[in-house]
Parts: structure tokens; sequence; C-alpha cells
């Protein structure tokens, strides 16, 4: 055992680590520095993220320019309360309205991604009267009591309690489509259903439809192309609002500023966090367009929180944005992301475990099979929990982090990355593979 693990099992006492039974966890490792996309644990040992931590890390680790303005922050204001506002403030608003998708211009920052998405569904409440949402099964919304209920994840039924008035719809997930159809020939049934879903409920009751780009948590679901038009064209028609959860997906994670970008589509509100400070600074906002903002120019807004419009996070976010402009990484997410879905296929070639391989720009997904010969579900593997720790002590051991979920392997590494580092950890993953191949069977 290394000695950053030792020292770091030794004080677990103290710290719950989460999504972890902590008496099964392997040593955590303690970390002590980052820079670009790699991170240094405590005994010297370097690992190439190629997950970015929670996808979140977009920039890479220690970026000069956002650290600087962190600390003239700090020097200045830590902290205000929200019924103020600052300069950082004031420029961050302008700035997300200036690359957000089509007319959404208004902000309300909140302090993370489970709070922005849980203010999302609030906000399409109060500006609907409606009190259904609509989620998908396969979907991650966040951790907060609401954001958790909205979420499709099996994560919730361990918490044993829902909010009302979640509705739950199928999946666009065309390898393994909920419908038993082929993909161009099913008629994109996928998004057709969820208008019965509608009509069932009473569109008079829905407020909201809450989806994510390509679903990351959940299983790196990448929907058909004709999916988030033709979903926009129902919200449309029965006037339901549509919120994209963009916290995984936005600030250049899949080759654009925003996921929803890829498909033309501009949703009513946008939930964003992650990305906007690359996890520098715990940060998240809702996005709305004219006709929500609106709502608020005379009615009540009832929301808020202590850290609403943090001073120090909104400098972050400032640089971080400059950051992705100034230094190319959304282009290069672009590029990358070419790089990416070619190792991620070259990798499917090679295993019988992998089932599919699906990405979008830099977020991507391996989804394994417990059987190549009918293609059964990795989560049925009577191992599955030992191949995935297996998986998890190999990465650790040829210095790769990479996060396993139910069926596989997401993958989602900083924007800075380039053609050789990924071929890296295209051949770690290789090397890993071939022992999950052996494991399978």
């Amino acid at each position: 055992m290394s000695e950053a693990m030792a020292t770091a099992g030794a004080n677990r006492r103290y710290d719950i680590i989460p999504w972890a039974a902590q008496n099964a966890l392997d040593p955590v490792i303690e970390m002590e520095r980052g820079e670009g996309a790699y991170i240094y644990d405590t005994g010297g040992k370097r690992y190439l993220d190629f997950s970015s931590q929670l996808v979140n890390v977009n920039l890479g680790y220690q970026h000069p320019k956002v650290i600087a303005a962190i600390q003239e922050q700090a020097g200045r204001l830590c902290y205000i309360g929200p019924h103020h506002t600052t300069a950082a403030r004031e420029k961050l608003g302008r700035k997300l309205a200036e690359i957000a998708p089509g007319d959404i211009q208004t902000a309300f920052f909140t302090g993370s991604g489970s709070e922005a998405t849980e203010i999302a569904m609030m906000v399409a409440r109060l500006v609907t009267g409606r009190r259904k949402i609509l989620a998908k099964y396969r979907s991650y919304h966040g951790t907060t009591s609401g954001s958790m209920s909205a979420s499709g994840d099996p994560r919730r039924l361990a918490i044993g309690y829902e909010h009302p008035n979640i509705v739950r719809f199928l999946d666009p997930y065309c390898h393994r489509c909920p419908f038993s159809l082929s993909y161009p020939g099913c008629g994109v049934q996928c998004a057709k259903s969820v208008e019965e879903v509608i009509e069932r409920e009473g569109p008079g009751q829905i407020a909201a439809v809450i989806v994510e780009p390509m679903t990351a948590a959940s299983g790196g679901i990448k929907p058909p192309p004709e999916y988030f038009p033709m979903l926009r064209e129902i919200c449309d028609r029965y006037d339901i609002l549509m919120i994209a959860d963009e916290v995984i997906c936005g600030f250049g994670r899949t080759g654009r500023w925003f996921g929803m970008e890829h498909w033309g589509v501009v949703p009513d509100l946008m939930a964003v966090s992650k990305g906007i400070t690359s996890g520098y600074i715990p940060m998240g906002a809702v996005l709305m367009r004219p006709h929500v903002a609106a709502h608020f120019d005379d009615d009540w807004f009832p929301l808020g929180s202590t850290q609403t419009g943090n001073p120090i996070a909104c400098a972050a976010a400032c640089a971080a944005l400059d950051a992705y402009e100034n230094d190319g990484l959304i282009e290069n997410a672009a590029r990358m992301g070419k790089v990416l879905a070619s190792g991620l296929e070259d990798l499917k070639a090679r295993h019988s475990c992998v089932s599919d391989v699906r990405s979008l720009g830099l977020l991507g997904a391996i989804e394994l099979t417990a059987d190549a010969a009918t293609d059964a579900p990795f989560s049925t593997a009577p191992n599955h929990a030992a191949v995935n720790d297996l998986m998890k002590r190999r990465m650790v051991e040829h210095g790769l982090e990479a996060r396993t979920c139910l069926n596989g392997l997401l993958i989602g590494p900083p924007l800075c990355i380039d053609a050789a580092q990924i071929g890296d950890a295209i051949g770690i993953l290789d090397t890993i593979l071939d022992e999950v191949d052996a494991a399978l069977g």
C-alpha cells in the first residue's frame, strides 16, 4: 500500500466518502496537486485524469488565470449577500447571455448543479402554475431531494422517498431500445412516446420536461438526431417548458458551448454548473429565456440562498469562460472528440466484453456486456461487482482515472487533453479490458 493510500485510509473515520459503503472502500488515495490533465498523489504518483473527476474540471488543473482571478477577488471582497451585486456578477451575467443558445439571456446563480436543476423545476412550476415534471428513467439530475426525485438513476431507490408529481418516460436508447425497434425504421418512437405520456397525464398539469443532452452518469446515452427537435415541437404544442440539464454537457464538454446546440434546439431553461468554474469553486446557474424570466418582473421570486452570486465564484466563472475562448478549448474538444471516438471504436472491435461505445465531443461511454453471445447487460453479470472492482484497481495501478458506472465506464477528460494523452488512456483501457474479457468468459 502506498503512503498516499495509507494516510487517507487512516483519516477516513473523520470523513464520509460519497456513493460508497465506507468499510467496502479500497484505500482512498490522498491527492496533493494537479497540472493540466494530470493529478498527483502525496506519494508523487501521476494519474491521467480521463474523467475530469466528476466531469467538471473542464479546463484541467490549476489554470493560472482562474487561480489569479480567485486570488484577486478574495483580496478585495470574499462575500456579499445576494441582495447586492458585484462587478464580477454583472460581467458573468452578460457573458452567459452572449454564449447561451438562442435568446436565453437571464441567469439565477446557485451553489451547485443539484440546486440548479431543482430550482429550474421550481421556476417552471411558478411560471406555469402546474406541478408535474416529466423526466427520463435513465437520468441523473442531482443529489437534493427534488433533483434526486427527478432522477431515474438507481441511487434514488436507496433513498426510498420521491417527491410527488414526477412522471417518467422511456429513453432514447438506441442500443437497447425500450420499444424493441431499430433506428431509423423506428420513426423515433422514443420521442413520440413522450406525447402519449403527456396526453395520459393531462397536458394542463405538466410544467416541464427535463432532459440531459447526452445522458452521462446513467449510462452515456446519446439520442438519435431527430429526438430533441421532435421533443421541442411536442413541448411547444402542449405549452410545456423544456429544461435542459447541461450540468455535465455545458461549457465545451461536447465540442460546443452547450450540448443542445448540436441539435439546434433552444430550451426554455438550462441548469448549468461544473464547467462554469471548471470545478475550482462551487457554482451553478439557471439560465432562462425572456418569456420565463418576464414572469418575475412583477411576481415575487421566492428562491435564493446564502451563496447566490458569491463574488469569488463569479470571478472564477468569468475567468473560466475567458479561458475556454482564449485557449481554444471548445475547438480542441471538438477535434479531440474525433480522436476519442476513433479510440473507443478500436476498443469495441478488439474486446468481446464491449457491447457499445458512444461519444459526443469529449463525453464518452464504454458499455460492457455480461455475455458477448447474448449481449446481456453488464449489470446482470453474477460477478458484476467484482469486475467493477477489478477495473477500479487496475486503473489506479496504471495511473488512469475514469469512472465506472452501472453498465461500464464513463469518460470525460479535460478539454486541454491532446491526442497523445488520449492514446495513452486508450492503451491502458485496452490492457484492462483484456482482463475483463477473461473475467466475463
